[in-house]
């Protein structure tokens, strides 16, 4: 009929949630709720079967859980081709970088530094709250541990392999009085684990798939320590649209416009930067954004100081290139994202009177947190007519990806700091992106 809305297709239904001393939940005489169903170019929630779930080493940072993210998203596709699975997204905190004096940052959504609805046409996904109000109480059926071989790595063929061995390291889950397992489980101490056990993995995200589907009854899964899976195809079509996918929270990138054109004359009209809300439809030939009047640079100190001495310059370094950078390029204003800390910012700001900074009120670092400073920060790199960034540095890396695609000359992008008595400066990669 004419206006008639189409009806989502559904996949198979799976047996419903079941609680610790229920039938077992793929059990045929459990209930049958309804599955996921792909509604147009997204996934569409209608009681999830299968829950997928994961967590990073603590001492990981923001910007290396945006990649795992990638790595697990790629894992979910290939089980989707057999059940239906929705990934329950790992509240966020406890990062190291996220040092703000008391600020609350533990069990953050997803949704404040990311837009779900974007996610979920790539992939289906959940917050974990949603996941503990369908799921029916806090629990984790099954943990899986993932950890490297005893033996090592031996010289020679590279070979992909998984298989369950007794755990190296000592968990960091002890059992209770009820015999269920507790954790960490991202700040929310009420959740349990009812079974955990380790899996040595060497290999890509999809290798864990057949223990999943084949060696499992449990409805919830969780992967501990994901960051030891590798990507399946890192830089593919498929890399790129999940990274794609991973749009920021809207009122981050509305903060960092209104800064970008308060602060550096800079708008997505002047700069070519248009910016499509549905990624799927976002698809910019290279070389078209000019971006705005500025200069971007991403100076990383901290821990960089003493981790990468050969490759990260001294203050005076950083400024001397920057002001060379300005001259080349005819710009007034250089934008410096850094974690630098106190005394050394007021060394920038002498040096560098042209220097602009997105310095939040305590009011807006309470709203937006830590990691949505660092989202703005990107953000306003991303923008900038050239960025320069510091060697081997995830959040730098994050900004390459965001500036292609905006569609940026490579030449204007993948550029980085060269240490003081470095010989030879290797200038990052350029991962083309693939659509």
């Amino acid at each position: 009929m004419p206006g008639q809305q189409p009806q989502p297709q559904c996949g198979p239904a799976r047996p419903g949630p079941v609680l610790p001393g229920r039938v077992s939940p793929r059990d045929p005489l459990s209930s049958q709720p309804p599955a996921w169903c792909a509604e147009g170019a997204r996934w569409v929630p209608r009681t999830a079967e299968l829950y997928l779930l994961y967590d990073v080493n603590p001492p990981e940072g923001f910007n290396l859980r945006r990649d795992v993210y990638i790595r697990i998203a790629s894992l979910l596709k290939t089980l989707l081709k057999s059940d239906n699975w929705v990934l329950v997204l790992p509240p966020w905190g406890r990062l190291y970088h996220w040092q703000s004096p008391d600020i609350p940052q533990v069990r953050i959504p997803w949704s404040e530094f990311f837009d779900l609805p974007s996610l979920n046409r790539n992939i289906p996904v959940i917050e974990y709250e949603q996941f503990l109000a369908e799921s029916g109480g806090p629990f984790i059926e099954q943990i899986y541990v993932l950890q490297g071989y005893a033996e090592g790595w031996k010289e020679g063929t590279w070979e992909e392999k998984i298989d369950e061995r007794p755990c190296i390291d000592q968990l960091m889950y002890s059992k209770d009085k009820h015999e269920y397992y507790r954790g960490w489980f991202w700040g929310y101490e009420e959740t349990r684990g009812l079974n955990v056990s380790c899996l040595s993995v060497q290999g890509s995200a999809s290798i864990v798939a057949p223990v999943l589907l084949k060696n499992t009854s449990a409805q919830s899964v969780m992967l501990d320590r994901a960051e030891n899976l590798l990507h399946d195809h890192y830089g593919g079509k498929d890399y790129w649209n999940t990274r794609r996918s991973m749009v920021f929270a809207k009122h981050l990138r509305v903060v960092g416009d209104e800064f970008r054109n308060k602060y550096l004359q800079s708008t997505d009209e002047a700069d070519r930067t248009h910016y499509k809300e549905d990624w799927t439809q976002m698809k910019v030939k290279m070389g078209t954004a000019l971006g705005g009047p500025y200069l971007g640079v991403h100076l990383r100190r901290k821990d960089f100081i003493w981790g990468h001495r050969e490759d990260v310059p001294s203050l005076q370094g950083a400024v001397k290139k920057i002001r060379s950078l300005l001259e080349m390029h005819k710009l007034e204003k250089v934008f410096v994202a850094t974690d630098a800390v106190e005394e050394e910012i007021e060394l920038l700001k002498k040096l560098l009177p042209e220097m602009v900074r997105f310095e939040p009120s305590w009011e807006e670092l309470e709203l937006y947190k830590d990691g949505g400073l660092a989202v703005i920060d990107q953000w306003i790199c991303a923008h900038a007519r050239y960025f320069i960034g510091t060697s081997v540095s995830t959040f730098s890396f994050r900004i390459h990806e965001e500036r292609e695609i905006l569609g940026f000359d490579p030449k204007t992008t993948y550029n980085r700091f060269c240490g003081e008595r470095e010989k030879n400066c290797e200038q990052p990669t350029h991962w083309k992106i693939v659509y």
